[in-house]
């Protein structure tokens, strides 16, 4: 059973619960991560959510999201998440966004309220892409400014999480932004143990 890890509205590591057991109408603040996949034309991955997810199915977003462990560092979490959801082995893996946090209800009255650092990563071969149907209903290569311009003429059809990020994740690939990259503490992930 896959556990997530807890946090204080500081964002300090508090605990661990199965991650089954806490996305409902309250769900409590806990640690993710979002990832945004570029290829060597600069392209970005998204992907439409499978049917079967249960909050937000079936709408478009950024490359593959996921849960870091208890005592898991995040970036090795986004590796771990790039094979499970998509089958990809990624390289040049970057936050651009440590301290992004969001609260959002779905349709269905589940909440999601995530501390989301938000990174950066490289898939140079398309062909690597194996993504996993539970996960992925479709993926296509973009160009990040008709994104942005899709995003902005149709946001019901965009996880809420990546029309939030977008913006400033495109900021900071354009060198318009810098991150500040002390917002991210390692108290913020370390629960019960060392990180793996």
């Amino acid at each position: 059973m896959e556990h997530v890890v807890l946090l204080d509205p500081e964002g300090t590591a508090i605990g661990s619960a199965a991650k089954s057991e806490i996305h409902h109408g309250d769900t409590p603040l806990h640690l993710a991560f979002s990832c945004y996949l570029l290829d060597a034309r600069g392209r970005l991955l998204v992907t439409r959510r499978a049917m079967s997810k249960l909050t937000w199915p079936g709408v478009w977003t950024n490359s593959f999201c996921g849960h870091p462990l208890p005592g898991e560092w995040p970036e090795e979490a986004v590796h771990r998440r790039a094979m499970d959801e998509l089958g990809a082995q990624i390289r040049g893996v970057r936050c651009v966004l440590p301290d992004f946090r969001y609260r959002a209800t779905d349709d269905s009255g589940i909440v999601e309220n995530e501390l989301c650092p938000v990174f950066v990563a490289r898939l140079d071969d398309e062909s690597g892409l194996a993504p996993h149907p539970r996960e992925v209903a479709a993926t296509a290569w973009v160009d990040p400014a008709a994104l942005a311009t899709a995003v902005a003429a149709a946001p019901f059809a965009f996880s809420p999480w990546m029309r939030l990020q977008l913006p400033e994740v495109l900021d900071v690939l354009t060198g318009r932004a810098a991150p500040s990259l002390e917002a991210l503490s390692p108290e913020t992930f370390d629960v019960g143990g060392s990180p793996a």
